[in-house]
């Protein structure tokens, strides 16, 4: 511990911010102030967010509700990566190359792959913690916003934020909302929209890893996958209705020596942002998880006969949740044009992945991608205040492709870059930046776009 803390007051400029008790509001509270950036949430946006403004010189505060950073690549347990490339090369650049780079040390049989790579989520957190460290970003754990304090024409002046100090108001001169449900920008009076024209969500999974998997017949033996195989287990277990809890979904990957992780089944949530209905979904995830492993005994005794379940995830997959709504609102349209835009930037090539009955997934060819658009970063109604990963402004369709790991990788970068040039001026506005100037501070970093 010590020499991490010598290693990040080695960074030129950092210096623990000062706290001072004030009344703020009606409440009287303890204060943190001096910070340039805040950065909410501690997923793959929020680091690769923390990292980029740190980098540039920005004094960086990342608060995090969990123990861990990464979000759902590691407390999540995702077990893959989204594809890198869009079949030619890779797409997602900057922070989200070394990140992925780095993570691949992590599965040597799936080192030399760019897409559909498995993630081994204890090495991906230490991938996080060092680079965020390094950065000279300091990192809040167990630290969860509660509220948000405005001052006039839609400005955040401070963040309440609940822990072992009870509670503290947090200030900076700009925040990034990367929580994913877009609750800080939310809270802040920023219009939202969430699911469909009915107000229906994609569905939920709840991630979990088995152990003692015979790794020979997992790796020879057919493809669990019923997108893959319609013969696969969960297709035939479904049919036959024996076990109610499962669906047809079912991803897996080979992290390690006889461990398999799960991305399988769905879990049907009315409300993301409901706090019952997420602790319901859990208990029932972990139900799910139960019943599949016994499936699999069942169907595939070779391979899973003698498996036990060695955790599942402490935080729910949550595929659907608020769209904040920013200066533009990214569409299908855009998608299916493969748009290029004047402030794109970095791209994404990822499939348009609906997870409603019914939906098909409608694919890019190879080579192809599109732009993603500054203005879908800031909040329309906020003026200091950005947002990255699946927040961001879209609509529901195209969300479904611009929700996932490495394009939140990209938007991250870009907010952490974009909200150390607002900090720069005595009235941050993070509309008022100069996108000619972010992306060539971008192409430096070395993310690609048109």
């Amino acid at each position: 511990m010590a020499g991490a803390a010598a290693a990040l007051a080695a960074v030129p400029g950092w210096a623990q911010a000062a706290t001072a008790e004030r009344t703020l509001g009606k409440r009287k509270v303890k204060v943190s102030d001096g910070w340039d950036v805040i950065v909410i949430g501690g997923g793959p946006s929020g680091c690769t967010a923390a990292i980029a403004a740190a980098r540039e010189g920005s004094r960086v505060l990342l608060i995090e509700a969990m123990g861990a950073l990464g979000g759902l690549g590691t407390l999540g347990m995702v077990p893959a990566w989204c594809p890198f490339s869009d079949g030619e090369k890779i797409i997602y650049r900057g922070l989200a190359e070394k990140i992925f780079t780095a993570a691949r040390e992590g599965v040597p049989h799936d080192r030399e792959h760019l897409d559909w790579v498995a993630i081994n989520p204890e090495h991906l957190i230490r991938v996080y913690d060092k680079m965020v460290s390094e950065s000279g970003a300091k990192v809040l754990f167990f630290s969860q916003v509660a509220d948000v304090e405005m001052s006039a024409n839609g400005t955040v002046d401070a963040l309440i934020v609940a822990n072992k100090n009870g509670l503290t108001a947090y200030k900076a001169k700009v925040y990034i909302d990367c929580t994913g449900d877009g609750d800080v920008a939310a809270w802040a009076g920023a219009d939202y929209m969430k699911g469909d024209s009915d107000g229906k969500l994609q569905k939920s999974t709840l991630c979990y890893s088995v152990a003692n998997v015979d790794s020979y017949a997992y790796q020879n033996g057919p493809n669990l996958h019923s997108g893959h195989n319609p013969n696969s287990p969960s297709a035939q277990a479904f049919k036959t209705g024996k076990y109610p809890l499962l669906d047809t979904h079912c991803c897996s990957n080979f992290i390690g020596p006889n461990v398999v992780q799960f991305n399988a089944n769905h879990i049907e949530i009315a409300d993301t942002t409901d706090p019952q209905a997420l602790s319901d979904a859990m208990i029932l995830g972990r139900e799910i998880a139960e019943q599949h492993l016994a499936m699999l005994k069942e169907y595939r005794p070779e391979t899973f006969g003698n498996a036990f379940i060695v955790k599942t995830a402490i935080i729910p997959g949550i595929r659907d949740s608020r769209r904040i709504v920013g200066d533009y609102t990214f569409t299908a349209d855009d998608w299916y044009a493969r748009r290029t835009f004047d402030d794109e930037i970095g791209r994404n090539c990822y499939f348009i992945d609906v997870h409603k009955s019914g939906h098909p997934e409608i694919h890019y060819g190879r080579g192809e991608s599109h732009g993603i658009p500054y203005r879908c970063l800031t909040p329309a109604k906020l003026t200091n205040v950005l947002t990255a990963g699946r927040c961001i402004s879209t609509d529901e369709e195209a969300y479904g492709s611009l929700r996932v790991m490495p394009p939140c990788l990209v938007t991250g970068e870009a907010a952490g870059i974009a909200a150390h040039m607002a900090a720069q001026h005595g009235r941050p506005d993070v509309h008022g930046v100069d996108t000619d100037d972010l992306r060539k501070r971008l192409r430096g970093y070395g993310q690609y776009f048109m």
